[in-house]
């Protein structure tokens, strides 16, 4: 009867610790997620809210959005830069006006003026290397200390962006 007694509060202690770093788990996962005042959609239409090539939830990972223009005018919004290049490299489209969302101020910028954090702790979107912008040189850094990583510009970024995709 001991036996049985301790194997359940085993089994039970062992269920705690599992739920717990499950806990732990989602909650970093969430890092890209953002409350729905602060999320902004520029694209229009019943299916605004999601990624125009993958579908996912753009306030999900709102932290690594980026938005464009088609020569055409049409608005699109990205839940990532690996969106971004399917779109512009698989599909073709002809993309102009490329913004991403500051990590910090959660604000589109350019994206030709973002400074990249490349590969930090932080979750990735859609690639297995995480991809975080800033407005600034110095908030990119402090990010990179802080998370790990490498700064890069647009350019190095969708480079590397490419790699998850080839």
């Amino acid at each position: 009867m001991k036996h049985i007694t301790l194997l359940s509060t085993l089994i039970i202690v062992l269920l705690f610790i599992g739920a717990t770093n499950s806990i732990a788990k989602s909650s970093e996962a969430r890092f890209q997620t953002v409350s729905a005042k602060q999320v902004k959609l520029v694209q229009k239409g019943k299916n605004k809210k999601s990624c125009i090539i993958c579908g996912m939830n753009l306030q999900t990972f709102y932290k690594t959005n980026h938005a464009a223009e088609t020569k055409k005018g049409t608005k699109k919004q990205y839940c990532s830069i690996h969106c971004v290049v399917h779109d512009n490299e698989i599909n073709k489209t002809d993309l102009v006006n490329l913004k991403v969302v500051d990590t910090n101020s959660l604000k589109f910028i350019s994206a030709d003026k973002a400074f990249y954090v490349v590969g930090s702790s932080k979750p990735a979107t859609m690639s297995r290397v995480s991809k975080y912008a800033f407005s600034k040189k110095s908030k990119a850094k402090a990010f990179a200390k802080k998370y790990g990583g490498k700064v890069m510009n647009l350019h190095d970024t969708y480079t590397e962006a490419m790699k998850d995709k080839y």
